[in-house]
C-alpha cells in the first residue's frame, strides 16, 4: 500500500512515543515483583480498566468482528459470546471483589488461600501455572498472525506477513519487557485514546458516505435483524454468493443452537472466573475489592461504543464497495482481509495514519498485556517458591525479562504454523478455556472441592483441549466444549471424592474472608458457631438479577453504535432508552451494594 508521507510520519512518531513513553517510565517497575507485576496495587481503578479495555481492543479480534459483521450483520453483535465478552458483567457483580480479597500477585499464588499448602494444593498450583504459560503462548500466536495480516496490507515495503509481524513484536517487546506493568498500563491509556478517536472519526466517515438505502442494496434480507430463529435465514446468493459458503465453514448455519452452545459455555465460564492473563492481573492490581469491581465495570462502558464504531463504519464500507467487486470475481475470498481493505480504499490521508497507528496500538495493547501477565506465574510461583526463595529482587525482575522473551519466541514460532485468526480464536476461548471451567467453577462454589481435584480436573481439561484440534479436526471448537468440559468434570469429581476434604482451618479462613455464596453449608456452620456475629453472603438471588441486567446493558452498547452508523434511528434510541433503564438498575442495586 502507497502511505502518505503524513500517515508514515503519525505511524512513526506514535511508535517512537510508545517506546519512549514505555522506557520512561520503567524506573517505577523496576523495584520489585510487586511493582513489576502489579504497578504496586496503587494505580487508579479507572486507569486499570481503560488499560483492560485497551488490552482486550485488539487488532486480530477487530479484523475477526468486521469480517463477522460483514457475514452476519446485527446477528454478530452475539458473537463475541463466544468469548465470552460478557464475563466481564460476572467479574463487575461479584467475582473481581472475590478474587481482590486474596492479596496475592497471581492466580496461582491464590490457590493456597483456598487448597491451604498440602501435596494437592501444590499439584494444584502448578497445573495453573502450565496452564497460564500455554494460554500466553496461544495469544501470541494470536496476535502475531493477526498484526502480520494487518501490516502487509498497509505498510509500503515488500515484505512478508510473518517478517512485518516480527519487526513489530519485537518493537513491542522492547517496552513491555523493560518497563513492567507500569508501562503497559501506562502506554496502554495512550493508545485507547488514540485508538477511541480513530474509531468514531471511521464512524463518522461511514454514516456521510453510505446512504441507508445504499446500504440496503448490498445486503441480503435479514441482515438488519437483530433476533433470530433456529437457523440464520441469510441468503447471499445474487449478493455475494460466495459468503454462503463461508457462513458453512463457520459452522454457524444453525444459529439457534449455535446460541445456546454459547450461552451454556459462556455463563459456566465466566462463573469460573478470570482465566490467568492480563485480566486477572489488573483485578489483583486494583487498591481495593470495591476498586476491583468498578474496574471490571469501566471496560465495558468505555471499549463497546468506539470500538464498534470502527467494526460497523468499515463493514458497511466494505459490503457497498468491495461487495459487487467479490461478487464480480466469484474467487475465495479471504473475510479476515477486509478491515485491511476497507482502511486502504476509503480513509483520507492523515486519518489513514492515525487509524494505522491506532490499531498497531490495539495490538500492543493486547499483546504487551499478555506478555506482561504471564512471567509472573513461572517467577513468583517457580523460581521464587521452589528454586531460589532469597535472591534479590533486582534477580527476579531480571528472571522476568528472560522468561518474558522465552515466551514471545515460543509463540512467535507457533504464529509461523497458524494459518487462520479464526481457528485460532476459536481454539483458545472454546476449547483451550474450556478445560479450564470445571475446576474454577467448583472453587468457588463447593466447599468439598480440594486440591487434588482442582489439578485432576485441570489436567484433564488441557489434555482435552489439546488433542480435540488433533483428533477431531471438523469438530467446530465450541461444539467440542461439552465433551471437554464432560472429561474435565470427571476429572475434577473423581479427584476430589478419592482423597480427603482440604484442611478445615484453610476454608473456614477462605469463607471468612471472601465470603462466597454456593454449597457451603458445612464450613458455614462451623465459622457461626464460633463467631456468631459473621455475616454470610444472601446476595445470590441479587448477583444474579445484576448480571442479566447487565448484560443487557452491555449488548446495548454493542448495538447502538452499530445502529447509528447504518442510521437506523428508531432502534438506535430504543437501545438507548435500555441502556438507561440498565443504568439506572445498576447504580442502585449494584454499585451503591458494593463492598470490599
Amino acid at each position: 500500500m502507497e502511505l502518505a508521507g503524513l500517515d508514515i510520519l503519525i505511524i512513526l512518531a506514535y511508535l517512537g512515543l510508545t517506546v519512549f513513553l514505555g522506557f520512561f517510565i520503567s524506573k517505577r517497575a523496576s523495584g520489585d515483583l510487586n511493582s513489576y507485576f502489579l504497578g504496586g496495587k496503587s494505580i487508579p481503578w479507572w486507569v486499570l480498566g481503560i488499560s483492560n479495555a485497551s488490552g482486550m481492543f485488539d487488532i486480530t479480534g477487530t479484523m475477526w468482528l468486521v469480517s463477522m459483521c460483514f457475514v452476519y450483520g446485527l446477528k454478530s453483535a452475539w458473537l463475541p459470546w463466544i468469548w465470552p465478552t460478557f464475563n466481564q458483567i460476572f467479574l463487575m457483580v461479584y467475582l473481581s471483589a472475590w478474587l481482590r480479597r486474596s492479596e496475592v500477585m497471581t492466580g496461582a499464588e491464590w490457590l493456597k488461600t483456598r487448597f491451604g499448602t498440602g501435596r494437592g494444593a501444590t499439584l494444584s498450583h502448578q497445573v495453573v501455572v502450565i496452564f497460564a504459560l500455554v494460554s500466553a503462548i496461544g495469544f501470541i500466536s494470536y496476535a502475531f498472525k493477526g498484526i502480520g495480516k494487518f501490516s502487509s496490507t498497509f505498510l509500503p515495503w515488500d515484505l512478508s506477513p510473518d517478517t512485518y509481524a516480527l519487526i513489530v513484536v519485537g518493537i513491542t517487546t522492547l517496552y513491555v519487557i523493560k518497563g513492567g506493568m507500569f508501562s503497559v498500563v501506562f502506554t496502554e491509556v495512550l493508545q485507547f485514546a488514540i485508538m477511541t478517536i480513530a474509531s468514531i472519526a471511521v464512524g463518522v466517515i461511514a454514516i456521510y458516505t453510505v446512504s441507508p438505502e445504499t446500504l440496503d442494496s448490498a445486503i441480503p434480507d435479514g441482515w438488519k435483524d437483530l433476533f433470530f430463529g433456529w437457523t440464520l435465514d441469510l441468503d447471499w446468493s445474487g449478493v455475494v454468493d460466495t459468503v454462503n459458503n463461508k457462513m458453512e465453514e463457520d459452522g454457524f448455519t444453525l444459529f439457534g443452537y449455535f446460541f445456546m452452545m454459547m450461552l451454556f459455555k459462556g455463563v459456566l465460564s465466566s462463573m469460573a472466573g478470570p482465566v490467568p492473563n492480563y485480566d486477572m492481573q489488573r483485578i489483583l492490581a486494583a487498591k481495593s475489592p470495591r476498586e476491583a469491581a468498578k474496574m471490571s465495570g469501566i471496560v465495558s462502558l468505555v471499549m463497546f461504543f468506539p470500538r464498534y464504531m470502527l467494526v460497523a463504519g468499515l463493514t458497511i464500507l466494505a459490503l457497498v464497495f468491495l461487495g459487487p467487486e467479490i461478487q464480480s470475481k466469484n474467487e475465495i475470498f479471504d473475510f479476515e482481509l477486509i478491515l485491511p481493505y476497507a482502511i486502504k480504499n476509503f480513509i483520507p490521508t492523515g486519518l489513514t495514519g492515525l487509524l494505522i497507528a491506532g490499531l498497531l496500538a490495539a495490538f500492543m495493547s493486547t499483546y504487551a498485556a499478555a506478555v506482561n501477565a504471564a512471567p509472573a506465574y513461572f517467577v513468583n510461583d517457580i523460581y521464587k517458591k521452589y528454586i531460589n526463595p532469597h535472591a534479590g529482587e533486582k534477580r527476579y525482575v531480571r528472571l522476568s525479562y528472560l522468561v518474558s522473551f522465552i515466551l514471545v519466541a515460543v509463540g512467535v514460532v507457533f504464529g509461523f504454523f497458524v494459518t487462520s485468526i479464526n481457528d485460532i480464536m476459536q481454539w483458545i476461548f472454546g476449547a483451550l478455556f474450556g478445560g479450564y471451567t470445571a475446576s474454577n467453577l467448583l472453587k468457588w462454589h463447593w466447599w468439598r472441592f480440594n486440591g487434588y481435584g482442582y489439578f485432576w480436573g485441570m489436567i484433564a481439561g488441557l489434555i482435552s483441549s489439546l488433542i480435540m484440534p488433533v483428533a477431531f479436526p471438523e469438530l467446530q471448537p465450541l461444539y467440542a466444549f461439552p465433551y471437554i468440559l464432560l472429561v474435565a468434570t470427571v476429572g475434577s469429581l473423581l479427584g476430589t471424592l478419592l482423597t480427603p476434604p482440604d484442611d478445615e482451618a484453610v476454608l473456614k479462613e477462605f469463607y471468612r474472608k471472601v465470603r462466597p455464596w454456593g454449597a457451603w453449608g458445612p464450613v458455614r456452620d462451623k465459622v457461626l458457631r464460633e463467631d456468631p456475629s459473621f455475616e454470610e453472603n444472601k446476595d445470590l438471588g441479587r448477583d444474579m438479577f445484576n448480571i442479566v441486567t447487565g448484560t443487557i446493558w452491555q449488548l446495548t452498547l454493542v448495538i447502538i453504535p452499530i445502529y447509528l452508523v447504518i442510521r437506523e434511528y428508531p432502534y438506535m434510541w430504543a437501545a438507548i432508552g435500555l441502556f438507561l433503564v440498565c443504568s439506572i438498575s445498576l447504580k442502585v442495586f449494584w454499585l451503591d451494594k458494593l463492598k470490599d
